[in-house]
């Protein structure tokens, strides 16, 4: 009985096993997959100026609009302005008021106006634009061209003759006979003088 007793006693003392070790297996997480943002819509307008002078060109860019209190506001840089330019939101087109209407969606569109330096060269200059609310960004391309040569004035011109009309007899008679005859000067001094010879017998003849 004792030893039975004593048996029992000691199982029913013995601790529950405890499970050893930790779980192996961890929990990562996956990042989603980032969006690419596609480059936003920029003009420049207009988009060519004259090499030597100092212009002025508007930019105008497709900046989203940002949510959360961020500006709607846009910064345009390029080598070829004098300074970068701050694009500030385009007006959404005014709605007629009346009792039923609905404020207007804000324009997407932000707009500034740059100035090109005179001393700028010849070429082709790259925009860049970044909208501050949102982090987008675009391009555009500007060129500088040479001046275009000035076209030279009509000149009236006066064509001065070089002999007289011709009018029959008297001073052109002997000119025209030695450019278009070929009896030459001598020619018309001997047909002259026959001439003269001629009237001298007739009258001659008429005293007789």
């Amino acid at each position: 009985m004792i030893g039975l007793t004593g048996c029992s006693a000691s199982a029913d003392s013995d601790p529950t096993p405890t499970p050893s070790g930790s779980p192996s297996g961890t929990v990562t997480t996956t990042a989603s997959p980032s969006t690419a943002r596609r480059d936003i819509n920029v003009q420049v307008n207009p988009d060519k100026v004259t090499a030597g002078e100092t212009s002025r060109v508007w930019i105008l860019a497709n900046c989203p609009v940002p949510t959360g209190g961020p500006a709607h506001t846009g910064t345009a840089t390029s080598k070829a302005f004098v300074n970068g330019v701050t694009l500030n939101p385009v007006p959404p087109p005014s709605a007629s008021p009346t009792a039923t209407a609905t404020p207007a969606a804000p324009s997407p569109w932000v707009r500034g106006e740059a100035q090109v330096s005179g001393t700028v060269r010849r070429g082709s200059y790259r925009v860049d634009v970044k909208c501050d609310g949102t982090n987008d960004m675009g391009h555009a391309t500007l060129r500088v061209v040479a001046p275009e040569p000035d076209e030279p004035e009509p000149t009236s011109t006066t064509v001065v003759p070089t002999r007289a009309p011709r009018a029959g007899g008297g001073g052109t008679y002997a000119q025209d006979a030695s450019e278009e005859s070929s009896i030459g000067p001598a020619g018309v001094l001997i047909a002259l003088a026959a001439a003269g010879g001629i009237a001298f017998v007739v009258k001659r003849r008429t005293r007789a």
